[in-house]
């Protein structure tokens, strides 16, 4: 039985056409979020919210135009789909835009498991942030302030339909909770924080836990100096290497490939990691933050092995960036209601290494930890990389004392190569996500 949202849009795509389109889909989006932060025990902001919006992108020939709209009454709706038709005539045309070719769209829809029906009541949120704030208070001492605690919830449901025939639609949902703790020491301030996120309400980390490790964290920072410049080894905590993991996504992204803007262009089939490094990008991982049963365009998602035991194997591709490159679209387009699609990654990851995090940090005899990182020093088309970086310095594999104010350098082509070791710690607190990381060297700027 179809929707009212399905026959709505049905209804646009029979006017799109009446006004001149010869090709078009709809995007259509609902839901509820709410969210609550709180600071010394006091609610700082409140909010809960319920939208509707739809989407529409019409075809002229080879000439394109993208609207959107919140406002769903029969006369603006037929107002809206002609101005966006009399855009799509005055647009330069493209030879390779459209719609995927007929044929190409999702046949099976499953559920993925990202969707749940908990409902979280404000009073279940206010006690959720309650919890995990007043936990960090009683950790330590030095813990003398707050930046907050913040809990949200959300749940929609996303429609896509087009005039070559494809309908989808599913729900989804994600909860979030998070605290930053502030310490003192010697006159001298430190902050951290630790978050839990999910699909499933039920597998979200106990506001107690979320504060404890914020609470860890942060008393970890204090007393943190300068080191001198050198070259060393640096391990990436899962937290600051998914950030590195993050550059590799953007850098395989169509968009990055065609405007060439990614050092990794015309790369496939060459080694960009040791051997035993494999990375996927899984659109339809269980219970995945970036999982869908159907990208952006209609196409099915699904897992893509993006680096094949060191070798890049595949980029990610929209429909337009795939015919740009002469390749074919890896149901990596991602929509926006009011932009077209563009290449975007899904659950973006390394496969688990074989060496615990206490390993790792035991094979260093001198070098960097890093858990934070700071700045935008990332240059796409040559590799070029420096970011600020905090973290704990490794002497003879232990922990010596906190580090803050350096800064890590190198470059992306050798950053990748030189990765020595994984860990065994991979844990989906993200769309990308990546084990304790450890690079044999890189340049430390300190004092």
């Amino acid at each position: 039985m179809n929707t009212i949202e399905q026959n709505l849009a049905e209804d646009i795509l029979k006017k799109a056409k009446t006004y001149g389109a010869t090709d078009s889909d709809v995007v259509f989006a609902e839901g509820d979020t709410a969210s609550v932060r709180l600071r010394h025990a006091a609610i700082e902001n409140l909010s809960k919210a319920r939208e509707k919006r739809l989407g529409l992108r019409v075809f002229v020939g080879n000439r394109s135009a993208v609207s959107s709209t919140s406002d769903l009454t029969p006369d603006a709706l037929d107002r809206f789909i002609q101005d966006t038709c009399t855009l799509a005539t005055a647009v330069v045309e493209d030879p390779d835009s459209g719609l995927p070719e007929e044929g190409a769209f999702a046949q099976d829809l499953p559920s993925l498991k990202i969707f749940d029906r908990s409902e979280c009541s404000m009073d279940y949120h206010i006690d959720q942030v309650n919890r995990a704030e007043a936990v960090i208070f009683g950790y330590d001492d030095r813990i003398t302030n707050s930046e907050g605690a913040e809990f949200n919830s959300g749940t929609g449901r996303s429609l896509y339909a087009n005039s070559r025939g494809f309908f989808g639609e599913y729900n989804s949902s994600s909860f979030s909770l998070s605290v930053t703790p502030i310490a003192t020491e010697d006159g001298k301030m430190q902050r951290d924080s630790w978050y839990t996120v999910h699909r499933q309400f039920s597998h979200l980390q106990a506001p107690e836990e979320v504060g404890t490790e914020a609470a860890r964290r942060t008393i970890r920072r204090l007393g943190a100096r300068k080191v001198p410049t050198q070259s060393a080894p640096i391990i990436f905590d899962p937290e600051s290497a998914a950030s590195i993991l993050g550059i590799l996504s953007g850098a395989v992204s169509g968009s990055a490939l065609y405007r060439d803007a990614s050092y990794l262009k015309d790369k496939l089939g060459e080694k960009i990691a040791p051997d035993w490094m494999t990375v996927y990008d899984d659109g339809r991982l269980p219970g995945g933050l970036g999982s869908r049963p159907y990208d952006g365009e209609g196409l099915p998602t699904r897992c893509n092995t993006v680096v094949d035991n060191g070798v890049l194997s595949s980029y990610l591709l929209d429909t337009y960036s795939a015919r740009k490159l002469n390749l074919t679209s890896t149901g990596n387009a991602s929509r926006g209601i009011g932009s077209g699609p563009g290449a975007g990654s899904t659950n973006f990851y390394a496969v688990a290494g074989k060496h615990s995090p206490a390993d790792i940090i035991r094979s260093v005899k001198q070098g960097l930890y890093v858990t934070d990182m700071m700045g935008f020093g990332v240059n796409m088309v040559t590799g070029d990389f420096s970011r600020g970086a905090v973290g704990m310095w490794i002497e003879n594999g232990e922990f010596a004392y906190a580090v803050d104010e350096v800064t890590i350098a190198g470059n992306l082509r050798d950053m990748f190569l030189n990765i020595e070791m994984l860990g065994t710690d991979l844990n989906f607190r993200g769309s990308v996500a990546c084990p304790t990381m450890k690079i044999n060297e890189m340049m430390i700027a300190g004092e």
